[in-house]
């Protein structure tokens, strides 16, 4: 589980909900229309932009960014240098049998061990890279779009609050509570679009930046070892995607 992120929104969330708590009268921040208003439009907007299929796989990519575990540079040299060793001792065919929840090392050491041509795995691996990249910022873009579209409603309530209570200007001891209620749906969307929206978008930035890093070097190190590089050349190589304080050599 990444702690960080469910560290960062829980805590963004307590402070928020603390300090309304603190200030009295929570009530007024519960307002059932304003929140059909907010999140029923800004999730019928994203209807209209996106297929349904880039909503789904962003959904299950911001549930994957709580669930993951974050893997570092360094542990995917070692895995790198581990399966360079398992080559060099008992040959290229005994990488069928590497176990790993990683699907395209998975597929790199496959297709070392059927002898594929050099050309073909470069590009195999290459379109895979690639495609992970597109999938990832069609997850991005759609959260980077709800976290416009949810101030937007957000503007719209506070617009229609507006229009009501100038319709009930005859009695004055309702302007205030109306007021209230319609610049509520403005905090709704501001909320979401800051603490939710654009974090997820923003952590999802990172955590495709980060499998791009760990791909690049499954594909060196995957070109290292069918060159017949020795672990250790293999290690020299990689470690190069490390920076310089934390480079080692766990053998």
């Amino acid at each position: 589980m990444d702690i960080a992120t469910a560290f960062g929104i829980v805590v963004g969330f307590f402070l928020v909900v603390g300090a309304i708590l603190m200030g009295g009268a929570v009530d007024f921040f519960v307002n059932i229309p304003g929140l059909m208003i907010v999140l029923g439009g800004t999730f019928a907007a994203i209807c209209v932009t996106c297929p349904l299929s880039e909503i789904w796989q962003a959904i299950q990519a911001a549930i994957k960014v709580f669930r993951n575990r974050k893997l570092s540079a360094n542990e995917v040299v070692n895995t790198m240098v581990r399966i360079a060793e398992i080559s060099r001792k008992e040959g290229l065919l005994a990488l069928e049998n590497v176990h790993t929840e990683n699907a395209i090392l998975k597929k790199a050491c496959q297709l070392i061990a059927d002898n594929a041509d050099p050309t073909m795995i470069s590009n195999s691996l290459r379109i895979e890279i690639n495609s992970m990249k597109r999938r990832h910022l069609t997850s991005q873009e759609v959260f980077k779009k709800m976290s416009s579209y949810a101030p937007a409603f957000g503007m719209i309530g506070t617009l229609i609050g507006l229009i009501q209570m100038l319709a009930r200007l005859d009695d004055p001891q309702s302007i205030g509570p109306a007021m209230a209620v319609a610049l509520i749906t403005t905090f709704y969307g501001a909320f979401l679009s800051n603490m939710l929206f654009l974090p997820l978008a923003g952590k999802l930035k990172s955590r495709s930046l980060q499998e791009t890093l760990h791909l690049e070097i499954i594909f060196e190190g995957a070109r290292s070892i069918l060159e017949n590089n020795n672990p250790r050349i293999v290690y020299e190589t990689l470690s190069s995607f490390v920076a310089p304080s934390e480079r080692r050599h766990e053998r």
